[in-house]
């Protein structure tokens, strides 16, 4: 096991395909917390990211054990590329789309990456100012088209560099980063319109 957790991933693959099933056990465990985060961001749902990362590595071994997997020195990105898959039918079934959040403040309030005013000593107006910021600007995010949204939380909350993102998407680098740019456009007219004041 040792000598596994020295290998690169292709060497763990082709390990398995041949039969060693201890070098996916060593796989799973070496990215299964980023890839659990990844695709709970993107879920925004503990129950689902649960079943979407259990369903990611059925398929991930189900491809492997045909001999159909071939994203050589891919790994990780590959799998991803999955989970995003499976999360897009998903959402596609439900009809409707995440919201984008992170987790909870102290106060069990939910935070995200557009909590975009440093923590600074507030007083009571300006923390609900920026509390009413934030809720502005989350709704606001909801309504950029699916492939800006991904691309804009892929970036900014997941901190992904844009080839990872390319990547994890299926798209090119020039194409991660033309939704990003119109990404941030569509946000600042949309800010524009709604009238927001995005500072305190």
């Amino acid at each position: 096991m040792c000598t596994q957790q020295l290998m690169d991933d292709q060497q763990l693959v082709n390990l398995y395909i041949k039969g060693n099933e201890p070098a996916l056990e060593t796989l799973i465990n070496r990215h299964k917390r980023r890839l659990f985060a990844y695709i709970q961001n993107i879920a925004n749902n503990s129950e689902l990211a649960e079943d979407v990362f259990q369903e990611t590595f059925f398929k991930v071994i189900n491809t492997l054990r045909k001999g159909q997997y071939n994203e050589e020195g891919k790994f990780l990105p590959w799998v991803e590329r999955i989970a995003h898959n499976l999360l897009i039918d998903h959402f596609r079934k439900e009809n409707r789309m995440p919201t984008i959040s992170g987790g909870s403040n102290v106060d069990g309030e939910e935070f995200d990456i557009f909590d975009l005013i440093q923590e600074d000593k507030e007083n009571v107006e300006q923390e609900l100012t920026k509390k009413q910021m934030n809720k502005d600007l989350r709704k606001i995010v909801t309504k950029l088209p699916r492939d800006q949204r991904e691309v804009l939380m892929m970036r900014h909350y997941y901190d992904m560099s844009f080839k990872e993102i390319a990547e994890s998407t299926n798209v090119s680098i020039n194409t991660a980063l033309g939704r990003m740019r119109y990404a941030l456009i569509n946000l600042r007219r949309m800010i524009e319109e709604n009238g927001l004041v995005l500072s305190v």
